[in-house]
């Protein structure tokens, strides 16, 4: 059989299937009964995208099978083959859809089906950041497990983001290893039809951030292959049906490699015969032009960002240090380059193998570094990433930051042997690789003493705390020279930037002033620009003529200006990567604030999903905006609108979570006490007549202020 019949052939069987569950469905539900995966905007995301019309019940799709018939055109030419594909695809969206009518839960542990817009959302730094450098879709079973053991963990040790279907699934069960979203291993679904789920993501990605407009295949499928670094690997034997998706992954611009050399010719950088299975890696990357960073470190076990949401049980540590129970910290000092001796690693006190098994201990380890460029203001820049550094070590747990810090080393990575200096190794690495425009030298001294690590914690290191609090506490946007950009987003955004001042981090969260600041110093050339701020046009909104100059030019004009403190004029993009959405709510003349974690309905009438289809993208969207958790807090918060004093809603756990710096803002302000009281949430009110009722008997401000419309 020739590649268009086995393309064809598989289309067709699967289009056969999808019909027959559609009818099914309706006769045991009516065809008025709703259907959409959870946690999404776009109902049924891939047939959204590609013909712009969203699909909500039964009835509404079989009449889109129309739609996916109309794409299954049978001339003998590769544009023909690749539509089918993604008619393929599309079938397969529909009876996965099916399998979630009246909320049901269809897939078992450890397959995930569906994955959440939030989820998306989250995997958007990493990806732009390149700590995801590619996202692997693994099909089928494996010539033998461990030959599909290895590919996967030769994936997840570059910390490429792997989707399983299939028989791989269960080869990664027969040998034990582990899986999840935390280590970025996730099974989807056994049927081949579960494929969609990982086509999903690329789609929503270009929803999400590219503003791909839903209905437009081309400019859709020009940013999936420009701009979505991923790739299928489908091991033999090939059915038709896979074959069809297959063609469904290359329309999308996701090249195939496989096995099989059976009746699929190969497409030049689309289909790729690689017989041997330990190839496919080197083989995938090349195809996608994925260059992996390389690393090494003197380490027993892997380190990859994969590793970074690795979950250790009590009951699987071999140790723990806990800063809640004694005394812990780490600490950056900044010393003359006669105090330090490059790459020199101390261990003061007893190590890992001298410790009773899942004991707790203290420990306090300092990164000494010197470079002539080298500023006491990047100390904290480097300290925020030691929570990402030592996270990325396979079998190891970290939590906190400061003083307060927890970390646990599984059974299996003391086993493999590693030890306290280990950590200093990594540490050592990072900065050096990560700052070595400012860093010269750099020694790592650890302590496990307890009265050592008492003597550091209380000594030396909160009276540092306490001092660079005390200067941040004090530093605004007025006491500064000049902002900075962030366009690291552009990777998935392409007209976003992001104006980063002291009172207002970027909107991911992860980009402080001085994260900025300490980037540009690092890479005068890259994501993070000075932005002088001399020539004010409006005060009160936070407009300024420079900032607008820089916007326009980093945007490639695709905006003209741009405020700092206003969310009704001329607001700053969202990428799609927000912690954080703030929308306007005109009956209670405030606004709601949805976090990314929040999955319940907002009094706005729209879920955090559903608020963020229409924000993100880098476009200006007036009465919503993108921002990141601690920027709630700030006195320049939607300062032109009146500033905190509108927040009337959030969630329970997000309103705890900012309650002390907001309750503080709130207070000097407008002398209002304990003002998180006043501001409604999930177990008050997930409508707006209920919330007003809560906010009158409160007495919000929001209700006596002009209004905003």
């Amino acid at each position: 059989m020739t590649l268009f019949e086995r393309v064809f052939g598989g289309n067709d069987a699967v289009y056969g299937l999808t019909e027959a569950a559609v009818d099914a469905a309706i006769a045991a539900n009516g065809e008025e009964k709703a259907v959409s995966f959870p946690d999404t905007a776009y109902a049924l995301p891939c047939y959204y995208a590609v013909t712009g019309a969203k699909v909500t019940n039964l009835k509404e799709m079989k009449e889109a099978l129309g739609v996916v018939k109309s794409l299954m055109t049978r001339e003998n030419q590769l544009n023909d083959v690749f539509m089918s594909g993604v008619a393929t695809a599309l079938c397969a969206e529909f009876i996965e859809a099916i399998k979630y009518i009246d909320g049901a839960k269809p897939y078992d542990e450890p397959c995930y089906g569906h994955l959440s817009d939030a989820i998306i959302r989250e995997l958007g730094v990493p990806l732009v950041t390149g700590d995801i450098p590619g996202v692997a879709v693994i099909l089928g079973s494996a010539p033998t497990a461990q030959e599909g053991v290895d590919l996967v963990k030769s994936y997840q040790a570059q910390g490429i983001l792997v989707t399983l279907v299939g028989g791989i699934i269960d080869q990664c069960q027969e040998l034990g290893y582990k899986t999840g979203a935390n280590v970025r291993v996730i099974p989807l679904g056994k049927d081949v039809t579960s494929v969609i789920h990982a086509v999903s993501v690329a789609i929503r990605a270009a929803l999400i951030f590219g503003n791909v407009t839903a209905g437009d295949a081309g400019a859709l499928m020009t940013y999936t292959k420009d701009r979505v670094p991923a790739f299928v690997n489908a091991f033999a034997p090939l059915d038709d049906v896979i074959v069809a998706c297959g063609a469904g992954a290359i329309a999308l611009g996701f090249p195939v490699i496989t096995n099989d050399d059976k009746d699929v010719p190969a497409i030049p950088k689309s289909l790729i015969i690689q017989k041997d299975v330990s190839k496919f890696n080197a083989t995938s990357l090349e195809a996608r032009d994925i260059k992996i960073k390389i690393t090494n470190i003197d380490i027993p076990v892997a380190f990859a960002s994969a590793f970074e949401g690795e979950i250790i049980r009590r009951g699987d540590m071999q140790v723990e240090f806990d800063g809640s129970r004694v005394d812990c910290c780490e600490l950056v000092q900044t010393k003359d380059a006669s105090e330090v001796e490059d790459h020199k690693i101390e261990l003061i006190g007893p190590d890992i193998d001298e410790f009773e098994v899942g004991s707790k201990h203290s420990i306090a380890y300092v990164v000494e570094v010197a470079g002539k460029s080298m500023q006491p203001d990047f100390e904290p820049v480097f300290e925020r990433k030691f929570h990402s550094y030592l996270n990325c070590i396979e079998g190891v747990m970290h939590t906190g930051q400061r003083d307060m810090i927890r970390i646990r080393v599984s059974k299996e990575a003391f086993n493999a042997g590693f030890r306290a200096k280990h950590f200093g190794e990594v540490l050592y690495a990072q900065v050096k690789n990560e700052f070595e425009a400012v860093v010269d030298k750099c020694q790592v001294k650890i302590y496990t003493n307890p009265e050592d690590c008492t003597k550091i914690r209380h000594e030396i290191a909160i009276p540092v705390f306490d001092k660079r609090d005390e200067r941040l506490s004090t530093m605004t946007d007025e006491s500064v020279p000049v902002y900075y950009s962030c366009i690291m987003c552009q990777a998935f955004s392409p007209s976003h930037v992001c104006v980063v001042t002291p009172e207002r981090l970027g909107l991911c969260g992860a980009v402080s002033w001085l994260d900025a600041k300490a980037t540009n110093e690092l890479d005068p050339n890259g994501p993070c620009q000075v932005i002088t701020k001399e020539k004010v046009i409006d005060e009160r909104i936070g407009e300024y003529e420079d900032v607008n100059e820089a916007v326009r030019k980093l945007s490639q004009g695709a905006l003209d200006d741009v405020s700092l403190y206003s969310i009704m004029e001329k607001p700053m993009t969202s990428c799609g990567c927000f912690e954080c959405i703030c929308g306007i709510e005109p009956f209670s003349n405030g606004v709601c604030i949805a976090n990314r974690e929040y999955a319940g309905m907002t009094p706005l009438g729209m879920t955090f999903s559903e608020l963020a289809s229409m924000t993100g993208g880098g476009v200006q969207t007036p009465g919503f905006m993108g921002h990141g958790k601690h920027f709630i807090a700030s006195k320049k918060f939607m300062k032109a609108e009146g500033g905190v004093a509108r927040i009337v809603w959030m969630p329970k756990e997000l309103k705890e979570q900012v309650a002390e710096k907001l309750n503080e803002t709130a207070k000097e302000l407008y002398g209002i006490d304990n003002f998180t009281d006043m501001i409604g949430d999930e177990t008050i009110a997930e409508d707006p007549e209920t919330l007003v009722a809560f906010l009158t008997e409160k007495g919000h401000p929001a209700l006596g202020m002009d209004p905003m419309m």
